[in-house]
């Protein structure tokens, strides 16, 4: 059975089976109406492991994977039913030998390694899952988005867990019940980096152990020496060649109830107002980055600022605390997490990283205030909604954060990066070109190492 036909036939499968099995006889309820889904999962150890964890307990088959790390191979021969699978250290392998036979692939390498092989499974039709953030530029995140529209059958998600939650549902629920008046501000705040940032590149090289491919963990980024404990296997979310830094770790889960809220397209301005430190090697120690937004739907403007990291007197860096929370002697700090949401008749406060728990300000106009109407439909779970898609039982647009919605979500967030680097305001149009300085888009982008660049690019 080609490749093509295995994807549609197990969507009408799910289809037939979700709506007739009860009236077909056993012989056609048979004939491959569970046929299960063959995954490839592009890193088998870290994050990946939730990934080969949900798609085992869905009952789908590994053919073939990739992890540059050969001590970490057992995240996928360690299950059972995938000791057969088929393991290699360079991702490209996995689609040019078993590209016809996968119909799902999980992403889940260091930023720098999300676009080449995301790009390559959405242009060959193979449903995708990419970890966050959906890329490591701004370029790469549009043409991903384009990508998805490029190519209707397939089913994409980026992994930003949170976006499955309860949080900013009900956040969304508030806001559209009137509770807080029009949305003014967001001020989002994180507890990163819990790993180094602000430094110089090291210098010299140490030896490069036997079960790691060096060549394939550099992938599409400039090749450098290898150093021991600085990069492989966590560090390199700091250094600005492979990772975003603390805001591309973190925003896409702290700040994606802003975009599923606000629908807000392309920022228009952008800026870091704080930074401790220039971009080096690594991002800045601490930074606060404030970005607008242009009314939009007959909602007003409207600005966020995201605060993250230490000052350069070693303290972390928050927003100032409500006066709701700071008058009539009350003690309540603000969590290590979370946003603060400024409308023209209240606030709101959203604690954690996946908008756990959310309230209004002051605590009393919660009481008076109660629950907000249900307006929008609960999720099964983020893995649970991929999946639903992959098999045809819900429409692609189930996976709720697909890449029409993570793409430009995922260049909103790396702008902020981006005018790190620039040091400076950076104006865009509505399409996400910067136009106060059109150099500066050279930088929303980076020219792949050669040979390292998606196999296919159908946009």
């Amino acid at each position: 059975m080609s490749n093509t036909t295995r994807r549609q036939f197990i969507k009408r499968a799910a289809a037939l089976g979700a709506v007739c099995s009860m009236g077909f006889p056993r012989l056609i309820r048979g004939q491959g109406l569970n046929e299960k889904l063959q995954v490839g999962f592009i890193a088998a150890g870290g994050q990946a492991g939730s990934h080969t964890g949900a798609a085992h307990g869905q009952g789908c088959q590994c053919i073939a994977f990739a992890e540059v790390d050969k001590t970490r191979w057992g995240g996928v021969h360690g299950k059972k039913g995938w000791e057969e699978a088929v393991g290699y250290t360079d991702w490209r392998k996995v689609f040019e030998k078993h590209g016809k036979e996968l119909d799902v692939v999980f992403v889940a390498t260091p930023d720098h390694s999300h676009f080449a092989p995301t790009m390559t499974a959405v242009s060959m039709g193979i449903h995708c899952y990419t970890e966050k953030p959906l890329t490591w530029s701004v370029r790469e995140a549009q043409l991903l988005a384009a990508a998805y529209a490029k190519n209707p059958k397939v089913v994409t998600q980026q992994g930003n867990q949170g976006h499955a939650g309860e949080g900013w549902r009900r956040a969304y629920e508030y806001i559209k019940a009137g509770a807080i008046g029009d949305v003014v501000e967001f001020h989002t705040w994180t507890n990163r980096p819990i790993w180094p940032q602000g430094g110089d590149r090291p210098e010299g090289s140490d030896p490069i152990p036997d079960t790691l491919d060096w060549e394939a963990w550099i992938g599409a980024a400039p090749m450098r020496p290898f150093k021991s404990g600085v990069y492989h296997s966590f560090n390199w979310r700091g250094v600005v060649d492979f990772g975003s830094g603390a805001l591309g770790d973190m925003a896409c889960h702290t700040t994606d109830g802003i975009y599923a809220i606000m629908n807000p397209g392309y920022a228009a301005t952008a800026e870091p107002i704080v930074m401790t430190g220039p971009v080096k090697d690594q991002w800045p120690a601490g930074m606060v980055v404030k970005a607008t937004y242009r009314a939009k739907d007959g909602r007003p403007g409207f600005t966020t600022y995201w605060y993250e990291g230490k000052d350069k007197d070693g303290n972390r860096i928050f927003p100032e605390a409500p006066e709701e929370l700071t008058s009539q002697g009350r003690k309540m700090n603000l969590p290590s997490t979370g946003n603060l949401v400024y409308g023209t008749k209240g606030k709101m406060m959203v604690e954690g990283d996946y908008w756990e728990r959310v309230r209004l300000l002051p605590l009393e106009r919660q009481k008076e205030f109660g629950d907000p109407p249900q307006l929008l439909e609960r999720s099964p779970g983020h893995h649970a909604e991929f999946f639903a898609a992959c098999k045809g039982e819900k429409p692609r647009e189930f996976s709720q954060s697909n890449f029409s919605y993570s793409g430009p979500m995922a260049a909103n967030i790396q702008l902020g990066n981006l005018c790190a680097r620039a040091g400076k305001k950076l104006e865009l149009n509505e399409a996400g070109e910067i136009t106060s300085d059109p150099e500066i888009n050279k930088l929303a982008w980076r020219e792949p190492r050669d040979g390292w660049g998606p196999l296919e690019m159908k946009i």
